[in-house]
């Protein structure tokens, strides 16, 4: 009986020691939660403009919030190395183990700083330039100027459409040439009237650009490769077509007839997700097509005619088998550049898209 009451007391007594160390442990580390993965963001303008920069964010957001990581960003980061350099710096600094750089130039002005943080993952926007820490990423966004393109060939009436474009990189070249090959796929004798801002957003070049195609090249139609909306507003203002990009823009009459469109939403998602599984960078390039919804046409105006849309849905579906740039395609100085049968890769599309087809002129 002494021998029970004695065990009872050492197991009362080994309770209260196990309970104890087990307090001490929740006080000391059971209420500290893990803490989030913080991503890093840096645009050349504000996540509240309307345009490029916005679309970013938003989508980067909404990845973040859906994954559960924290998110840093710098804005108006202007496309210069010491810039960028500065802004890098200071999301590592700020706990940032993945950065986002969300233009154009960012990645190659950024080389020894990327190679400087190799546990640092970097995402670059359409970049030609890669690391073992760096992948590029971006949507087949030349698909969706391809239907635009079909859109335009058919509405223009007098075969004068205007482009109005930052500056000639294999990106925005690209988004030309496609669009082009759109509007001559069902309008031959259209042409493209291409004149440089030389700059991603610059208002008062970019309503120049517009008025001088409409008064000078006669243009009924204009779309363009710029951060804002400041062509579309002024194409709007002077009773012209336009067709916008990046996203829709809101306020604008029925001659704004569709833009072309990103959804940076589940891109961002599968990017972040592959630095939260240690996946990150396991890849040179990503590079998401129309069929995954990261880029596409926006709503259209009622201007638009039925069988016009069934026309380009039935592009569209065409193609997922196949390519925008394929089969033959002459320059604009009347060198073949693609031939029967075959495709431009990948790499070319990508990194040497430094011609332009066949009915693009270009203006200084």
């Amino acid at each position: 009986m002494k021998n029970s009451k004695l065990f009872q007391r050492i197991l009362l007594v080994a309770i209260g020691v196990v309970l104890a160390i087990l307090l001490i442990g929740i006080l000391i580390t059971g209420n500290k939660k893990e803490k989030a993965m913080k991503v890093g963001l840096i645009i050349t303008g504000s996540v509240d403009e309307q345009g490029w920069n916005s679309a970013h964010y938003r989508g980067v957001r909404y990845a973040c919030e859906k994954l559960g990581t924290e998110l840093l960003v710098k804005e108006h980061v202007p496309e210069d190395s010491d810039s960028c350099a500065k802004a890098v710096h200071s999301l590592v600094k700020e706990g940032a183990s993945m950065i986002i750089l969300s233009s154009y130039a960012y990645p190659s002005l950024m080389r020894d700083v990327i190679q400087s943080y190799p546990d640092v993952a970097f995402y670059g926007i359409s970049a030609e330039y890669y690391a073992d820490n760096m992948t590029s990423y971006f949507g087949r966004m030349y698909q969706a100027r391809y239907l635009s393109g079909v859109l335009a060939g058919r509405m223009t009436q007098n075969n004068s459409i205007g482009y109005v474009a930052a500056m000639a990189n294999s990106e925005v070249n690209r988004g030309i040439n496609a669009f082009t090959l759109g509007v001559r796929s069902v309008n031959p004798e259209a042409q493209v009237h291409v004149i440089w801002t030389q700059a991603w957003d610059d208002r008062e070049k970019e309503e120049a650009a517009t008025e001088r195609l409409i008064e000078e090249f006669e243009v009924d139609l204009i779309t363009y490769h710029q951060n804002q909306h400041f062509v579309a507003i002024a194409a709007d203002k002077a009773g012209v077509y336009s067709i916008g990009y990046n996203e829709m823009e809101e306020g604008l009459s029925e001659r704004y007839l569709t833009a072309s469109v990103w959804n940076w939403e589940e891109l961002y998602c599968k990017i972040v997700r592959e630095r939260l599984t240690g996946e990150a960078n396991n890849i040179k390039r990503h590079w998401f097509g129309i069929e995954t919804g990261a880029v596409g046409l926006g709503e259209y105006s009622p201007l638009v005619p039925e069988e016009l849309r069934q026309e380009i849905a039935h592009v569209k579906s065409f193609m997922a088998e196949n390519s925008v740039f394929s089969n033959v395609i002459y320059d604009n100085t009347g060198q073949l550049r693609c031939d029967n049968g075959e495709s431009l890769s990948d790499e070319v599309l990508l990194e040497k898209m430094d011609w332009y087809v066949e009915g693009v002129v270009l203006h200084e």
